[in-house]
């Protein structure tokens, strides 16, 4: 009887750490979003992930394979810029997406890499003149669906 009830104890015991674990384990894990098909760079696809740090802010990682020069879009620019609508419905200039050995090498892939202390409910990416706008151009080249809602 003694050892039906240890046995009981300790079933429930590791039935609570295993599901603490796993609870922890979805929650800490990224998001992770395509990007949506682009009728401006139709051979572009990408993905973003968002992860929530430690230190409260949205880690956010941008990658994106076959994404065509700026200049050779249809309205010719001079950088891609990566945004953030947050939660509140404001849009972040995160920065400018590079490669680290030239834009578009062998690889054809871009990558990007930020944080920021504000809840990012879509990514997008646009073609700009110049790094320093305060708001989107017209059009995106590039935008996930609203993934936090």
């Amino acid at each position: 009887m003694k050892t039906q009830k240890l046995n009981t104890l300790t079933k429930n015991f590791l039935l609570v750490i295993l599901i603490t674990g796993l609870t922890f384990f979805v929650t800490s894990c990224a998001s992770k979003v395509s990007f949506l098909n682009s009728s401006v760079v139709p051979a572009a696809k990408g993905t973003v992930k968002i992860k929530k740090g430690n230190n409260q802010n949205f880690n956010i990682q941008v990658e994106i394979e076959d994404l065509a020069e700026v200049e050779r879009l249809q309205l010719s620019k001079e950088i891609y810029l990566v945004w953030m609508e947050t939660e509140k419905g404001i849009f972040e200039n995160l920065g400018q997406l590079s490669n680290k050995t030239g834009f578009m090498s062998k690889q054809h892939t871009v990558s990007f890499e930020t944080s920021s202390p504000f809840k990012p409910v879509r990514i997008f990416i646009s073609a700009e003149n110049e790094s320093n706008v305060r708001y989107p151009g017209s059009a995106d080249i590039l935008t996930t669906d609203k993934f936090y809602k």
